[in-house]
């Protein structure tokens, strides 16, 4: 039920009760921005989207805390959401409550990281406010995210650079005989490190030359843990090369206790601390990460599709494929002038007859 009145001092009080009968109530020197106030809330009630004026005065920090056991994501995502709760959200935030956040709060918290974060570092940090006052708006907490239209650093564009089979092969030969079989592996399948890492013998089928991506090491704990998207659990074909470097590896070292296929120099699995040294030894200026580019170029360059190349390398969906690695796949530019060519060619002509 919502009224408007006239107060003996010519202001107008405009009042509602809520699903719990409890009153609110303003006052405006215009009536018809009394009417306004009492129609939007009226509307809200009805529609499901009333927010309760109170609603809003928990504090960033006790909120989040909820809203931090309720999700289910990887333990990956995880560690990233606690860190930018921990480290930066609630040192700016924390206290205040929910209903006092303002657009230009949120820009101003943004301006400050963008002074000694990397732009990726503050998308991440970013989204995790996003997600987390987007869920207080579903909650009918606030009506509205403060994270709407803020404006981020742009991120970094850079081509990706893959080592060429020379280096590769430089890099093969410098990390020793008993990681060769690692790096030979990395370079020939495009899988990511903490899956290699994650391999055991069960998981390499060597009569088909094919290997089962079903878990990854974690980089930040003894054991497994899941693959990072869905798309990650996946069968990669395995060349010759590949194949023959493994059962070497195998001969020469066997699998560790666990069926790991890599180990240490003591025979226990590699971790990925583990395996940081042992890159660095190799004093290449390019990262594990880029073996993971060479396999996409070596893909691309034999004419795999893009559908090909995503599915070898667990990408969620072709688009991010495209995004990696578009200005890899060759004849585009030929392939352009071709078609400008046809399509200008009879309307030219034509000109020049006219002319």
């Amino acid at each position: 039920m919502a009224s408007i009145k006239r107060r003996d001092d010519g202001q107008w009080r405009a009042r509602y009760r809520d699903a719990a009968g409890k009153e609110h109530a303003r006052h405006f020197t215009r009536k018809v921005d009394a009417q306004r106030w009492v129609d939007e809330v009226t509307t809200a009630v009805v529609s499901g989207r009333y927010v309760d004026p109170n609603a809003g005065r928990v504090t960033v920090e006790v909120y989040a805390a909820q809203w931090r056991s309720s999700l289910v994501h990887r333990d990956g995502y995880l560690r990233v959401i606690d860190n930018a709760l921990k480290n930066y959200i609630f040192p700016t935030f924390g206290s205040r409550t929910l209903s006092s956040l303002r657009r230009s709060d949120v820009q101003a918290f943004v301006s400050t990281l963008t002074q000694n974060r990397s732009a990726n570092s503050v998308h991440n940090i970013f989204r995790v406010l996003s997600q987390l006052m987007g869920a207080a708006v579903d909650d009918l907490l606030v009506p509205a995210s403060p994270c709407a239209r803020v404006k981020l650093p742009s991120r970094p564009t850079a081509e990706v650079k893959p080592p060429t089979p020379a280096e590769v092969a430089g890099i093969a030969a410098r990390i020793g005989p008993r990681y060769r079989a690692l790096v030979v592996l990395l370079a020939g399948t495009g899988l990511r490190i903490s899956e290699a890492l994650g391999l055991q013998v069960v998981d390499v089928d060597f009569l088909r030359g094919t290997l089962r991506v079903e878990r990854q090491r974690d980089s930040r704990a003894e054991g497994f843990i899941p693959p990072k998207t869905r798309s990650s659990v996946r069968t990669v074909p395995l060349g010759r090369v590949v194949v023959d470097e493994l059962a070497a590896h195998l001969a020469a070292y066997g699998p560790a206790e666990d069926g790991s296929i890599f180990t240490d120099d003591r025979g226990r699995p590699l971790t990925y601390t583990g395996w940081k040294p042992i890159w660095c030894s190799t004093e290449t200026t390019y990262k594990t990460h880029d073996l993971r580019h060479y396999a996409a170029s070596a893909l691309i360059a034999g004419g795999a599709s893009v559908k090909q190349v995503s599915v070898i390398l667990g990408h969620a969906n072709a688009a991010i494929t495209l995004g990696v690695y578009s200005h890899l796949w060759p004849g585009d530019d030929e392939r352009a002038r071709s078609i400008l060519d046809a399509a200008l060619a009879d309307c030219v002509r034509t000109e020049t007859v006219v002319g």
